[in-house]
């Protein structure tokens, strides 16, 4: 009987696994998931991230950063980043956050100071929705999350030249305009 029982639970546990959209995500840092499967990709709105709007700042890789997002409008919303070290800008990224499909996925560009990109012109980076809460949006190795205190943390993955993970950290505050 016990044999039979462990059976019956092993065989729910693979049907759960594989029938749950939440195993269409692992970790893959600390902070940040990995979209496993595509096709379970969360139904999402930009409307759903509406708390992220507005002008934040901070502190991240040895400088200060700022990150501006617009509000939700219609099936879109836009936002840049700036990195500034010792007072000069080092690089921008603009973004914008699209539905594709039922879900949404993050996209940008990286650009220099002087707006050189460095993605080729029809690249740009992509990190497709894994999950999502009120205050909490996971995307494929970038995470946003809204704390209680009104401050906004954000990890993004990077990979190494030997393939290794690592994961970078920015805390910000809401800039009263």
């Amino acid at each position: 009987m016990a044999r039979k029982m462990k059976l019956v639970l092993g065989l729910t546990a693979i049907v759960f696994a594989v029938c749950n959209p939440a195993f269409a995500q692992s970790t893959k840092t600390a902070n940040t998931l990995n979209l496993d499967k595509k096709e379970n990709m969360p139904k999402a709105t930009v409307a759903d991230f509406a708390w992220l709007a507005g002008h934040w700042s901070g502190e991240g890789l040895g400088g200060r950063c700022e990150e501006l997002w617009m509000p939700p409008m219609g099936d879109n919303m836009i936002g840049m980043f700036r990195f500034l070290k010792d007072g000069r800008t080092q690089f921008v990224e603009l973004f914008s956050l699209v539905v594709e499909g039922e879900s949404l996925v993050l996209k940008l560009k990286h650009f220099n100071a002087d707006m050189t990109g460095w993605e080729e012109k029809h690249e740009v980076v992509q990190f497709p929705l894994v999950k999502f809460t009120a205050n909490e949006a996971n995307f494929d190795g970038l995470t946003y999350r809204k704390k209680d205190d009104g401050t906004l943390e954000s990890f993004v993955v990077l990979k190494g030249k030997d393939g290794s993970l690592s994961e970078l950290a920015f805390r910000f505050k809401r800039v009263k305009d």
